[in-house]
């Protein structure tokens, strides 16, 4: 059984429904003032024990980057200990996740992707007055300490809809993890093991993961991803009307991009036209596979949505070993509907990943599935949504008679700064601030 009362909540429950989150970045001057700060911040993150706990309330997550490990002083063997990707972080890895042209790190929002982000801490609740307190309470935690300064700050929101600023219900899929007691949303996936999503667990290679040195600083732990992905939420419009010769054509290519409807609806179990009940039911929009769509007439093979898990399509390598726990998170305001035209107003998504495989989940998923198509075959064509298509994109749409061919897909999402974290355990965060030097 998983150690929830050690685990941060952030790591395995999922979010409420609405919610609004911030995430704001810490660097540490003062070692001591650094240790201090997780100190304080261990009283204040939940544990993913007690769900009635968290239940209508807002919580608190803390990650660290290598350089915020560097910085409070952990020992070198420690610090090689640790995931090589984890080592370089994101911005070192920026040609092999596709991030280049207009997502290269050199265009990032400073400080994201750099050596001054430390610290990590996300605040979420059901909504921003609630989450305004617990922000409150974290903030006590390094504000006065004056070895510790906050340098970049991101408020985000979840719509009442559930959708993303593309206008597609989001955060549907969650997988369900052996001995935490919380369901996944799609009932034909059996759980996956623990070492999969958390550290010091058995996993579907069916040993153990290198966990991070001593066992007290990695047991319980995890990796984590963050990304901040501005969306062309015009530019994504005028290619639908472009392509399409009516309203319901532009919601048809639409839904085929994705391989959901925009209310949440799957392909997979409503191809012909949307049903908003179902979209919105948690019991039923997430239940289905592929194995009776091996052609992609319902869901496209080459759609988001089956590129980013294609659960039981078969493809070069197991599926399972590529899981992710994917969480994503709006911010800016909604574009205006049926406005084409770029406000210049930014808006997008945080994106989160939870794993304890950086490599062969969230590495491989990006550059694999969504940057290239071979594994999946599907040639070199990418996402059509999400990948670094740059104006030559292309993306089939399989009919009984004539496929359906669009091309001169645009990107549609530019990566504005990530990072690669690490998510202690609540033990390794009192461990880290009891640190010696």
């Amino acid at each position: 059984m998983l150690e929830l009362e050690d685990i941060q909540a952030g790591v395995v429950r999922p979010r409420p429904t609405p919610y609004a989150a911030s995430y704001i970045l810490l660097r540490v001057d003062e070692r001591a003032a650094g240790r201090e700060a997780l100190g304080r911040l261990s009283e204040v993150v939940a544990s993913a024990a007690n769900p009635d706990r968290l239940a209508g309330r807002a919580w608190v997550s803390v990650a660290l980057t290598y350089w915020g490990l560097q910085s409070l002083g952990l020992p070198p063997e420690s610090l090689r200990s640790f995931s090589w990707e984890f080592q370089q972080g994101m911005s070192a890895r920026a040609s092999a996740l596709g991030d280049t042209g207009e997502s290269s790190p050199e265009h990032w929002e400073h400080p994201l992707g750099t050596s001054d982000v430390h610290i990590i801490v996300v605040a979420l609740g059901p909504n921003r007055q609630m989450l305004d307190g617990e922000l409150t309470r974290a903030r006590k935690a390094f504000e006065t300490l004056p070895g510790v300064t906050p340098i970049w700050r991101q408020d985000c929101h979840a719509l009442p809809t559930e959708t993303e600023p593309f206008g597609f219900r989001d955060g549907i899929n969650h997988p369900a993890i052996e001995g935490s007691g919380i369901p996944g949303t799609n009932p034909h996936e059996p759980p996956l093991k623990p070492g999969e999503f958390v550290l010091g667990y058995p996993d579907e290679m069916g040993g153990i993961s290198p966990v991070p040195q001593p066992e007290v600083l990695g047991r319980n732990g995890t990796y984590a991803v963050f990304r901040k992905l501005h969306q062309r939420v015009a530019a994504f419009r005028r290619y639908l009307r472009e392509n399409a010769e009516s309203s319901a054509e532009e919601e048809w290519l639409a839904a085929k991009l994705m391989g959901r409807w925009r209310s949440g609806a799957p392909l997979a179990l409503c191809p012909a036209a949307d049903d908003a009940a179902l979209g919105a039911d948690r019991d039923r929009n997430n239940a289905f596979q592929y194995a009776d769509d091996p052609t992609g007439y319902k869901t496209p093979a080459g759609c988001h949505i089956r590129r980013m898990n294609p659960r039981d399509t078969p493809v070069a390598g197991v599926v399972r070993l590529h899981r992710m726990i994917r969480r994503g998170t709006a911010y800016g305001p909604v574009l205006p509907e049926g406005v084409l035209e770029d406000d210049g107003v930014d808006r997008g998504l945080m994106f989160a990943f939870i794993g304890a495989h950086l490599g062969r989940q969230f590495e491989f998923v990006q550059s694999e599935w969504v940057n290239a198509g071979t594994s999946l075959g599907l040639g070199d064509t990418k996402d059509p949504v999400t990948g670094p298509n740059a104006g030559t994109g292309s993306f089939s749409i399989p009919r009984r008679h004539i496929p359906k061919r669009l091309r001169g897909l645009s990107q549609f999402v530019v990566t504005r700064g990530g990072e690669y974290c690490f998510m202690p355990g609540l033990r390794a965060l009192r461990w880290l601030a009891e640190l010696e030097s």
